[in-house]
């Protein structure tokens, strides 16, 4: 089986191609979705999130955006979140792999977003980088409710800048020209990886 690392800065259109991968008969694991569950009312993650940032819940789960300004530009506060959520996440994703080699599925995608900012890559046979142009990027992200210049600054800072993540890529989906392309151009690494996945058997 051949695990594919799916990863992008914010606004590069990751979860777009994700899902694009998952039309294709992929199964996906999600790591933002695993984290929203996790932050959920009830969700495993919220009574020690709070414990560790006082004041980040809101009606019994964890407000991202109160915990987004607590760690966004302390590294050692980001460091102390992931400690907590990591483990957590543990669990699913060894459901996910279970479930992928019952199937006898011959690729599976984990889109992790900050799959190289935690050097990920070393888990994973192939890494797939989702990118566009800053000036897109730009124009994606500010589009979002409760965004500033500023806030994105400091997602940015906390990211690896994308010419560094492209460079440590072994595909690049370009969403800058189209959906249409970016769905071309994961159809096509899918054509190398299961040529890749049949010489391994």
């Amino acid at each position: 089986m051949i695990v594919v690392g799916l990863t992008g800065s914010i606004g590069m259109g990751k979860s777009t191609t994700a899902a694009m991968f998952a039309e294709e008969g992929i199964p996906v694991y999600d790591a933002d979705a695993e984290v929203r569950r996790l932050y959920a009312p009830g969700g495993a993650a919220v009574g020690p999130v709070e414990a560790a940032f006082p004041g980040v819940t809101d009606d019994g789960g964890i407000d991202r955006g109160r915990l987004g300004e607590r760690v966004l530009g302390d590294p050692a506060a980001l460091r102390r979140l992931d400690a907590i959520v990591w483990p957590l996440m543990g669990d699913r994703r060894a459901a996910f792999f279970k479930t992928a080699r019952k199937n006898r599925e011959p690729i599976v995608v984990l889109d992790i977003p900050l799959l190289l900012e935690t050097g990920g890559q070393a888990g994973v046979d192939a890494v797939v980088v989702v990118s566009a142009p800053a000036a897109i990027q730009r124009e994606r992200v500010m589009g979002r409710p409760l965004m500033t210049p500023a806030k994105l600054d400091a997602i940015l800072q906390a990211q690896l800048a994308d010419d560094s993540k492209r460079a440590l890529a072994d595909f690049v989906v370009d969403t800058g020209q189209g959906m249409d392309h970016a769905r071309a151009q994961v159809r096509d690494i899918l054509t190398v990886l299961r040529v890749r996945a049949e010489a391994a058997h």
